[in-house]
């Protein structure tokens, strides 16, 4: 009779156990937060061959362990109208956990838009291989901004390579901005094989910015090409690049002048 009892309480204890593994509470997928334009420009110029609608803006990822992939952004724009004389879709580089994506483009319009809208489909997910802390920045140094006698701006730099394995393709953003920090423009360029300690030289042109536009600040980001974030995943399990690489010039102490003494270990003075 007690053995019966026994049996009988474990078999509850076991279905209460296994009802509580499987309420919605208990294997409810962690909630991603979806990507926020933080923000945007368009501009609309008049060319030889038509109308060239260039557009920046800057996307971030709120969510520290995942990379937002196959992110595409659509471009319309609409005459006075209401006519569609431009559509473009434009695949975006993956988006790193915690991270923010600057992105600029350029298309041809049939006619003159008089609005211009960009619209984003949503990011499919993928956890990252490492802490978001792995994924070092890419070094940007000797950044030179000039304009140009057609207002466009000509942007030169270096872009260097924190990791020990080479990046097979890194895409270089810039974007403008006013003296009141207002976005005014952007353009990227591509750079290839950039191995650690040979920085490459990047050139890139603005264009299509409003007339009288004027840069006063000139913001360069560089990241890794594609639509996945395992190019960037593949550098940071190959590991950083350590910082101080030069090996010491000074002749080393006779004596650890940090290590404490053992009992009955003679010290030099």
């Amino acid at each position: 009779m007690i053995l019966r009892s026994r049996t009988v309480a474990l078999g509850a204890i076991s279905l209460a156990v296994l009802t509580a593994c499987s309420s919605p509470e208990a294997v409810q997928p962690v909630q991603l937060k979806p990507l926020v334009l933080k923000e945007q420009v368009s501009n609309t110029v008049k060319t030889s061959s038509g109308y060239a609608v260039n557009w920046a803006g800057v996307l971030t990822n709120g969510n520290p362990w995942h990379f937002g992939e196959h992110v595409v952004a659509t471009v319309i724009g609409r005459d006075a109208k209401g006519t569609e004389v431009v559509r473009m879709d434009q695949p975006l580089d993956a988006v790193p956990p915690g991270g923010t994506l600057p992105f600029a483009g350029q298309a041809l319009a049939t006619g003159r838009p008089a609005k211009v809208t960009i619209e984003y489909r949503p990011a499919t997910w993928r956890p990252a291989a490492r802490i978001a802390s792995a994924f070092r920045t890419f070094p940007v140094s000797g950044v030179q901004t000039m304009r140009q006698k057609d207002g466009s701006y000509l942007i030169t730099g270096y872009v260097a390579n924190p990791y020990t394995r080479p990046a097979s393709s890194l895409v270089v953003n810039a974007l403008l901005r006013d003296a009141s920090g207002k976005l005014i423009g952007g353009g990227h360029a591509f750079v290839d094989d950039v191995e650690a300690g040979s920085p490459p030289r990047f050139i890139l042109t603005v264009e299509g910015l409003p007339n009288g536009a004027r840069a006063a600040r000139t913001e360069v980001v560089a990241r890794t090409w594609g639509s996945t974030g395992k190019p960037y995943d593949d550098l940071a399990l190959g590991g950083a690049r350590p910082v101080h690489t030069v090996a010491p010039r000074t002749e080393p102490f006779e004596i650890d002048r940090g290590r404490a003494a053992l009992p009955g270990e003679a010290v030099k003075q």
